[in-house]
């Protein structure tokens, strides 16, 4: 009580109301305007600045139209093999030579390609619609090279039209080589199940694994042509790999998203 009484004599005491009161040492008034200003600037940055991130996801390079499964028409024995794994044929060539109970017939491609794999061999018995070989359809040598990337469905929407690609290839040293460039041509608005991507690819080993994490959207990606290369594709080493590139090579391709606000990301 009687330190009470002091403090409260003190109060009302008026010996000291001239005293001049400080609210704020100047060191506190620094580091106040230092927060405002931090605090403003972080506000502006959410509301004007961009946020760019990217996704990868499993990739294979092919021809444009990529390939297709042949099947027999007919059901019989293979007494013959017209053609060689790595050939390039025209449409409606002939590719085998099977023994039905009517005669001989004859197993042609469907669309001109390269034979990339033969599923038959002679004295093989095949059933009518049974797998025989697989064809990339590919006219001419000179026809470019494209990449198939296997995005997520849940990223598909966000990738936008032209978008940079950087495609790690599996058969060459990236730490010598570098990435191969490339752009997003175009991106499809639905997911593929494996029977899709096999059929695109003719090979269903292929589709049973560009499915493993689910169904993806396949976005198809231009590479960047360069003359001083002798892959002839642009890559972020000057030279590139030393070698051709073929198709049905396997890499991962990372795509730069459409760039974000910070601010969308606290908006619902």
């Amino acid at each position: 009580m009687q330190f009470r009484q002091q403090a409260l004599a003190k109060l009302q005491s008026p010996e000291e109301l001239d005293l001049p009161v400080r609210f704020a040492r100047p060191q506190g008034w620094l580091v106040l305007t230092v927060t405002v200003v931090a605090m403003a600037a972080a506000t502006i940055w959410a509301v004007t600045g961009s946020v760019a991130s990217t996704v990868s996801a499993p990739a294979i390079l092919t021809y444009g139209e990529g390939s297709y499964i042949l099947q027999s028409p007919v059901a019989g024995q293979v007494t013959a093999i017209l053609a060689k794994e790595g050939e390039r044929l025209p449409a409606d060539s002939p590719l085998l030579k099977v023994r039905t109970s009517r005669g001989d017939a004859v197993v042609r491609t469907v669309a001109a390609g390269r034979i990339t794999a033969l599923a038959a061999t002679i004295g093989q018995i095949v059933q009518t619609g049974a797998d025989v070989a697989a064809v990339e359809k590919v006219a001419r040598p000179s026809d470019p090279l494209y990449a198939t990337v296997y995005v997520p469905a849940d990223n598909a929407a966000s990738i936008p039209e032209n978008a940079s690609v950087d495609l790690t290839v599996q058969s060459v040293p990236t730490q010598a080589y570098g990435v191969l460039r490339g752009q997003v041509k175009s991106v499809d608005r639905a997911a593929q199940s494996p029977q899709q991507i096999a059929a695109f690819l003719g090979d269903s080993q292929l589709g049973e694994q560009f499915t493993k994490e689910g169904r993806p959207v396949a976005v198809l990606v231009k590479l960047d042509r360069a003359s001083g290369t002798k892959s002839g594709y642009r890559w972020s080493t000057a030279d590139g790999p030393p070698f051709t590139l073929t198709s049905l090579t396997l890499a991962t391709g990372s795509i730069r998203l459409a760039d974000q606000r910070p601010l969308d990301w606290l908006l619902p």
